[in-house]
């Protein structure tokens, strides 16, 4: 009998895949190996060559758009398989829960709380706690609950407070009188309850005869403890994942499930889909070549029909103006919409958004607005624009609590109004100093502060650097850093490099009134400018690593290869976050389709500060034969020449103890050394005029 065409169209091992009966299965889905075809073909084959119940069968993924995309292919391939049940994880556990949950006291019609709705039960239980501090709490537990960890497990590694715990045994206290749920809970509860229910865990793996994960190496540990409690002896159970593409530790997902998914299911099946259908050769060598210095991995070698292509090419620049203006040239051609600049933070898009306008390269922004639209920006600008025109009423009205000085909306009426006339064409500040005797309590606290930080600022202007060190003044003077420093702490955002970047694009300017009114012109140029391109199509793609996962493109530039920013300095000492970087990094690779440019500079600016740096240690492990070089090494790149102390030299130093190289740096001719310490810490030193109080040890 002839097979169908959506088999036959399979290459041996993506049909391996789809045929394999009974045994766990876990399929290795190399980048653009086409494992959503695998996953889906194989449900069309359960139900229309094995007879499989379509209702028996269950399958989840991560995110709602993967979900509907895999539904419309199993229906448009098997139009009877339109039963199975295809879902999130998090929508599997609603579901779950609201036919059974009942023992854990959860009616069907429970309300599922979001992020604002848990700070908001936190905040009835706990008033005296500030709103940044009860989101960092909302945050641990949702981190508890990805674990599985109750109140009354070691939650030490979550927070050091010793009061968490007690914040999270009260908050599920009252979640549970209420009788909803949070997100977290549509996990961590649909594992409880069939931990506990074995009459509904028996009821439910007598149902789901199938079960299929996708993006497996996205699981976090409540997901893994979970598709245990689904699975019995007799389930057919297959996951589809990559394990050099988890990438997203830092929102609790476990690369170990899928690196010891064969010791969790005896008898497991491995297939590995190798061959890619996106990138040329010598894109998918690179890649390959990487991400095999990754220790915890399970091993497998890209591969492709396709031809060689044009090698990958490593541009060293001299500091981030350049880096923009060379994307810029190379993107010349007007190809802007097969394009893609990625980069490590969303506080690099700056630079790439100002070249690309003054060279009217149209671009969109994925994941995040404009820069200069962003909270924390516009928060300092308004500070700025209020310091060149004290009558702005747009900008005093956002400064005003920002952050909160207890300025209510009586008190502001007040310093608006006047004596009770509205006041047009005023100088705000003054009216600020008129209305400061007639506000009290905390509010004339506020007006009083706001009032000496306005003065103060007026009178350091004139002796800063340059408008970057007056702007970094005002954003630690009015407590912005701080606020935003609480605000990524509690929410795991990086709003206080966008700060930072908005220093350096300030310190080209004068530290006066001229160059403030002129770096705020420039500012509001831009933005009418990006305004008017909304409409065009063709645009150049400008996107974080970590969200181009799933996305493909015909060029790609993967920007900031410095040591410090990708990977970066955070990860020196930690192997495991190193290895989960140069998993981006390869992840950022195999984007490419025909076309890589990887870019390094020499100088930084940072926080309105030019500092030398240092190619990323990734660039080292590049293979050579598939890589065209542009422009000069800095001597950093592959290791000082005929350094006495090339990385993984064993040092002892007598105040520091025993340690290890890590890197060899070069600085105006002199050799550099980064050592890595037993005990935690890690130090620069020149060998040149402070070698002798190194000692190499095991040599």
């Amino acid at each position: 009998m002839k097979e169908p065409q959506w088999l036959s169209a399979l290459n041996s091992e993506q049909k391996e895949a789809v045929l394999h009966e009974k045994d766990p299965l876990l399929i290795l889905a190399g980048a653009g190996s086409g494992k959503t075809r695998v996953i889906t073909t194989r449900i069309a084959y359960l139900v229309e060559k094995l007879g499989f119940n379509p209702w028996s069968i269950l399958a989840v993924t991560f995110t709602n758009k993967a979900a509907a995309e895999m539904r419309e292919r199993v229906e448009s391939l098997v139009p009877g398989a339109e039963g199975a049940m295809i879902r999130t994880f998090h929508s599997f556990g609603a579901w779950l829960l609201r036919r059974n949950g009942a023992s854990l006291g959860l009616k069907s019609s429970f309300s599922i709380y979001d992020d604002d709705d848990t700070i908001g039960l936190l905040k009835t239980l706990f008033d005296h706690l500030p709103r940044n501090e009860l989101k960092l709490i909302a945050r641990n537990i949702s981190r508890a609950k990805d674990e599985c960890l109750s109140p009354d497990d070691n939650l030490s590694h979550i927070s050091a407070d010793h009061e968490f715990p007690r914040y999270y045994r009260e908050y599920e206290e009252r979640l549970r009188e209420i009788g909803n749920a949070d997100f977290g809970d549509l996990i961590y509860l649909s594992r409880k309850l069939l931990a506990e229910n074995p009459e509904v865990k028996t009821r439910i793996q007598q149902r789901f005869k199938v079960v299929l994960v996708d993006e497996y190496q996205d699981s976090n540990r409540a997901q893994f403890q979970l598709l245990q409690e689904l699975v019995a002896p007799g389930t057919w159970l297959c996951v589809v994942g990559d394990d050099d593409q988890s990438i997203y530790r830092f929102r609790g997902a476990e690369v170990e499930n899928i690196l010891g998914f064969q010791d969790h299911f005896p008898g497991t099946r491995v297939i590995k889909l190798e061959e890619n259908y996106r990138s040329t050769g010598h894109i998918l060598a690179v890649a390959s070549h990487v991400v095999s210095h990754n220790e915890g991995r399970l091993g497998k070698s890209l591969w492709t029909r396709q031809e060689e292509g044009v090698k990958p090419r490593l541009a060293y620049l001299a500091d981030q103006n350049e880096e923009a203006e060379f994307c810029a040239r190379q993107l010349a051609d007007g190809n802007w919409s097969g394009s893609a600049v990625l980069y490590r933070t969303n506080a690099q898009s700056r630079l790439f958004e100002s070249v690309f306008r003054k060279h009217n390269i149209s671009y969109r922004l994925v994941g995040t607005t404009s820069f200069y639209s962003r909270e924390e920006v516009k928060d300092s600008l308004a500070y700025l624009g209020f310091l060149s025109n004290p009558a702005d009423e747009v900008a005093f009205r956002r400064l005003i609590n920002k952050p909160a000085r207890g300025i209510g909306a009586v008190s502001l009426n007040k310093i608006l109004k006047g004596e009770g006339a509205v006041l047009l064409s005023v100088n705000l500040e003054q009216a600020l100093v008129s209305a400061k005797e007639r506000i009290r309590g905390k509010a004339a606290k506020g007006v009083a502060s706001l009032i000496d930080l306005l003065q103060k600022m007026k009178e350091i202007m004139p002796v800063q650097e340059n408008l970057g060190q007056f702007l970094k003044e005002l954003i630690t003077e009015s407590g912005l850093f701080d606020h935003y420093r609480d605000h990524d702490k509690a929410e795991g955002t990086q709003k206080v490099k966008n700060l930072e970047e908005l220093v350096s694009a300030a310190s080209d300017y004068p530290s006066t009134p001229e160059g403030l009114a002129e770096f705020l012109e420039l500012i509001e140029l831009d933005q009418a400018s990006l305004e008017e391109e909304e409409n065009d199509t063709n645009r150049v793609t400008l996107i974080t690593m970590h969200n181009t996962k799933g996305l493909e493109y015909d060029r790609v530039f993967i920007t900031g290869m410095e040591d410090g920013l990708f990977p970066r300095g955070a990860e020196y000492d930690d192997e495991e976050e190193i290895e989960e970087e140069r998993r981006l990094f390869y992840v950022s690779i195999t984007r490419a389709r025909k076309e890589l440019y990887l870019t390094s500079c020499r100088r930084r600016m940072l926080y309105g500060r030019t500092e030398q740096a240092s190619p990323s240690r990734f660039l080292r492990e590049l293979p050579e034969d598939h890589i065209e070089v542009m422009g000069e090494a800095p001597v950093s790149a592959a290791g000082v020449p005929d350094s006495e102390y090339p990385p993984g030299t064993r040092i002892y130093h007598d105040d520091y103890g025993v340690g290890e190289v890590i890197r060899n740096m070069e600085n105006s001719g002199h050799l550099v050394i980064q050592v890595a310490f037993e005990t935690g810490h890690s130090m620069t030193f020149l060998p040149e005029f402070n070698g002798y109080q190194l000692e190499k040890i095991g040599q």
